[in-house]
């Protein structure tokens, strides 16, 4: 039996509409106590998924709101079970005031993704699937959105699935021929064991391999705007930012902490760090400025460094360029519209990408947004095929894939016992990220990051 739930399923904020929503055994029933239809009909009597209009009442009987009220009955609904929704208009005092009518006739406040935890536990979604409600509530950008979207429906889940269909046959073939020697069992040929097992690993390793840029799409990057003084780099953050978010003057030395603004660049989000300018200074404040500059250089997803196109390249500009050797960084030449005094050999060895650009004109912000897609793989992802979300999926998938190459390392000499370990391995690790066999642990885990009423 599973206990009536009840929660408020949209924000605390002002709108046109807001939703109270319930789960579980007999909780149509509890609904229908504050809640009065305009045809005084019993709620239960109520088709599914049918919009009805009605009268919502608190503790006290007193009158909260004129709502709209659906029923769907299990198992087709989102829970799986027995489900009721209110529509009200979106007042945080009504939703409160609905809420605790609710719970002062026996529903029990849900917690964080309870609604969907049930839906997973009844079998409506597996575990990727659940993940991908709360990638989709997160997503900034329109291809992350399209990701998560993709997972919500089961890309993921199939190309999992797939792979599980395969190494199970296999492994009921390498069982059969092993323990029943006496059967007439075809024997598995070397050839057809590395094909099945060398497919698995490939579609394995481009899921991994895409997991950097799907999760810049899902999650945004962390990019820092370095350079020295009067480079350009605050120029270049109201350019991104749409805006005159920082202070720009001639006087070097004008931004002397870090400046932070969440920018959506193409279909990447940026989180960017406007830094204090790199070059040697005798003011206390400053350097503390310029020790964090350093700071962010070190810990950002994405580096932006700007150096001056209309001088010649300085010490600090090669200690710079040094520091990004190896980092997922872009050389931004500025000041385009004067005459060039920049070398750019100098520092093309330490950058994935010089780009002469001049950070006052709208056209940069374009090619900047299209360097970034190619530096950081997103242009090359598919938005609507199977991608991994978060560190217990990559890590899972990680496992299966290891466990898929010890199968063929195995296979060339090791024997079928050892290959037939290997594919338990993977397959068990491909079950824990479907949801399987995870752990109570990791499932409370996965909804305790959610949001209450989802």
């Amino acid at each position: 039996m599973a206990h009536p739930i009840a929660a408020i399923a949209t924000g605390f904020v002002r709108s046109g509409i807001g939703i109270l929503r319930m789960s579980g055994d007999g909780c149509i029933d509890l609904a229908n106590k504050v809640f009065t239809l305009s045809s005084k009909k019993p709620m239960s009597e109520l088709p599914d998924r049918l919009l009805s209009r009605g009268t919502l009442y608190d503790e006290q009987s007193r009158p909260i709101d004129e709502a709209m009220v659906f029923v769907s009955r299990a198992p087709h609904s989102y829970t799986g079970e027995d489900t009721v929704e209110f529509q009200c208009h979106g007042s945080p005092a009504v939703l409160r005031a609905g809420l605790s009518a609710l719970l002062s006739v026996g529903f029990r406040q849900a917690g964080p993704g309870e609604f969907t935890k049930r839906a997973f536990l009844s079998g409506q979604m597996d575990l990727t699937q659940a993940e991908a409600v709360m990638d989709l509530i997160s997503a900034d950008g329109r291809q992350g959105a399209a990701l998560a979207n993709a997972s919500l429906n089961g890309a993921l889940s199939r190309k999992i699935t797939a792979q599980k269909a395969a190494l199970t046959a296999l492994q009921a073939h390498l069982a059969a021929w092993v323990d029943f020697p006496e059967e007439d069992v075809p024997e598995l040929s070397q050839s057809h064991l590395c094909a099945v097992l060398g497919g698995v690993e490939r579609e394995l390793d481009a899921l991994i391999q895409s997991y950097d840029a799907s999760a810049v799409l899902r999650e945004g990057v962390d990019c820092a705007i370095v350079g020295r003084p009067n480079a350009g780099k605050s120029t270049l953050l109201n350019l991104l930012a749409g805006f005159d978010r920082a202070i720009v003057t001639p006087v070097a030395g004008t931004t002397r902490d870090v400046v932070e603004q969440a920018v959506q660049l193409g279909d990447v989000r940026l989180n960017l760090f406007d830094t204090a300018g790199l070059r040697q200074t005798e003011d206390a404040i400053e350097a503390e400025g310029i020790r964090r500059s350093w700071k962010k250089l070190e810990e950002a997803g994405l580096i932006l460094a700007v150096f001056d196109g209309s001088e010649r390249p300085t010490r600090e500009d090669l200690e710079l360029a040094k520091r990004c050797a190896g980092r997922p960084a872009i050389a931004l030449v500025n000041k385009e519209d004067k005459p060039s005094q920049f070398d750019a050999e100098w520092i093309a060895p330490y950058f994935a990408m010089v780009l002469p650009v001049c950070c006052q004109e709208e056209g940069a912000r374009k090619v900047i947004a299209a360097a970034v897609a190619r530096l950081l793989g997103t242009s090359q992802i598919d938005p609507h095929a199977a991608s991994l979300s978060g560190q217990r999926q990559l890590s899972a998938a990680t496992r299966a894939r290891d466990a898929v190459s010890g199968a063929l390392d195995a296979a060339q000499g090791l024997g079928l016992d050892a290959v037939s370990v290997c594919v338990d391995d993977a397959l068990d690790a491909l079950c824990e990220l479907t949801g399987e066999n995870a752990s109570e642990a990791v499932i409370n885990e996965v909804f305790d990051k959610f949001c209450v009423g989802k």
